[in-house]
């Protein structure tokens, strides 16, 4: 990381590339990762998309950051939350930190996780939470260095016919 991170809410134009992309790789993380029949995991995600996203709008408690280098100004990632708000108080969900390949392993990942944890306790939230498929050996390293613990495992084996 050369000059730090900066975080600012997604544009209209960056929210629509964002939301094709992200629903795409989506849909190859619940076939490829998840073991999903791919008409499946289309049908799943568009549908849940639909729901978060009406008329391509993010649904109440929904936010999307893109992430810059505050010293370039050159894109690293994207970062999707949700607040919550019930009876047992302020929840935050990850639902993606995204940094782009070619920035991956430079610490842009952390930084966005790190931010993500800042707007939750700015929020009054209690708890910071996230799903990651158990392929994502990355991921999961990332998210145990940050002192984030498994909740529940489901595991799977495939069958021969």
């Amino acid at each position: 990381m050369s000059g730090g991170l900066r975080v600012e809410p997604m544009t209209d134009a960056e929210l629509a590339s964002y939301l094709q992309g992200s629903l795409e790789g989506y849909v190859r993380q619940r076939v490829d990762l998840g073991g999903e029949r791919p008409e499946l995991a289309r049908r799943i995600a568009e549908e849940q998309y639909a729901g978060f996203f009406p008329d391509g709008v993010p649904a109440e408690g929904h936010v999307l950051f893109t992430g810059s280098d505050a010293g370039t100004g050159a894109t690293v990632g994207r970062l999707w939350l949700h607040a919550r708000h019930d009876e047992s108080g302020t929840s935050v969900w990850v639902f993606d930190v995204e940094v782009d390949e070619d920035r991956r392993g430079q610490g842009w990942g952390r930084a966005l996780m790190t931010y993500a944890e800042q707007w939750a306790r700015e929020r009054g939230a209690g708890e910071i939470g996230l799903n990651v498929f158990g392929a994502n050996t990355a991921a999961r390293g990332l998210y145990t260095s940050l002192g984030y613990g498994e909740r529940s495992v489901t595991m799977s084996r495939r069958l021969a016919p």
